[in-house]
């Protein structure tokens, strides 16, 4: 069954690296854009220098799953290994075809867009593209930082990078829109807040309320009544992040199937958020 449970995510995370590479392929690389993450630090390099920007791409990722290996777990970085090698394999046989015929404007748009929707996907289903994805989910994970500002900050500077040796401060600002619709698009069809707070209401409430704790984040047991059956259950709260979204899913599931989930938008937490200090 576990190999079952497996065959589903790989898939969509194979179409995921898909949708990247012909993004990259078509769209950003001919008209010399960038992505956002390390995708974008891969392609500075690559345009400067010559470089295969496919297997830079690789290079640069590898250390960084190795480090989220060793935090987040094997699903979620083994997931995210194969979008990223898968993306770097689709690049080697997707010709780069400048369909857009030298309309950054165009390139940049539907990059962003084509580039984000491979992520969600990547993303809504238990991994990620790789590079700051995974920074986002260790610092996520153990600090209740402004991760998005950090993303920000950090292609704010390839951005700048690519102006800078390039000189070609157009493609810059290209190169800003697209990744602003790659973000976009991956709130859109993921989760537009980087914080959730789920409520579950569950006749396994004590299993269910141990294995959330792995994640790790805190759990709250309330006691409720239903209205209708006047049953009494235990309803678990927990707050978390878009980017272990999937895992919580995957958990529930497992161990009760027939629970009632209700996921809602959390603005801001005051208080303790973090679990894990080390």
């Amino acid at each position: 069954m576990k190999r079952f449970a497996w065959f589903g995510p790989v898939v969509l995370m194979i179409l995921s690296s898909a949708a990247v590479a012909c993004g990259f392929q078509w769209l950003l690389i001919p008209e010399e854009l960038l992505s956002s993450g390390v995708s974008g630090v891969a392609m500075v390099i690559g345009y400067v220098s010559g470089w295969n920007i496919g297997w830079m791409y690789f290079a640069l990722n590898l250390p960084i799953l190795l480090w989220g290996y060793r935090v987040l777990g094997r699903r979620f970085v083994g997931l995210s290994m194969i979008v990223v090698v898968g993306t770097v394999v689709f690049m080697e046989f997707v010709p780069e075809l400048d369909i857009t015929k030298g309309d950054r404007l165009l390139g940049a748009v539907f990059g962003g867009v084509l580039v984000g929707l491979g992520t969600a996907v990547s993303l809504r289903y238990g991994g990620s593209s790789g590079g700051f994805d995974i920074i986002a989910s260790i610092i996520s994970r153990y600090k209740d930082m402004p991760v998005g500002l950090i993303v920000i900050a950090l292609n704010t500077f390839v951005v700048a990078a690519l102006g800078f040796l390039m000189d070609d401060w157009k493609a810059a600002l290209y190169s800003m829109l697209s990744i602003y619709l790659t973000g976009r698009v991956v709130d859109i069809v993921h989760t537009p807040h980087r914080k959730i707070t789920a409520f579950i209401v569950s006749h396994k409430s004590d299993e269910l309320a141990k294995r959330l704790m792995s994640i790790p984040r805190g759990v709250t047991i309330i006691e409720t009544r239903g209205a209708y059956t006047s049953e009494s259950r235990n309803m678990l709260m927990t707050v978390t992040t878009r980017y272990e979204l999937a895992e919580l899913r995957k958990i529930i599931m497992e161990v009760d199937k027939r629970a009632f989930v209700n996921v809602v938008q959390t603005i801001d937490v005051i208080g303790e958020f973090r679990r894990r200090t080390n």
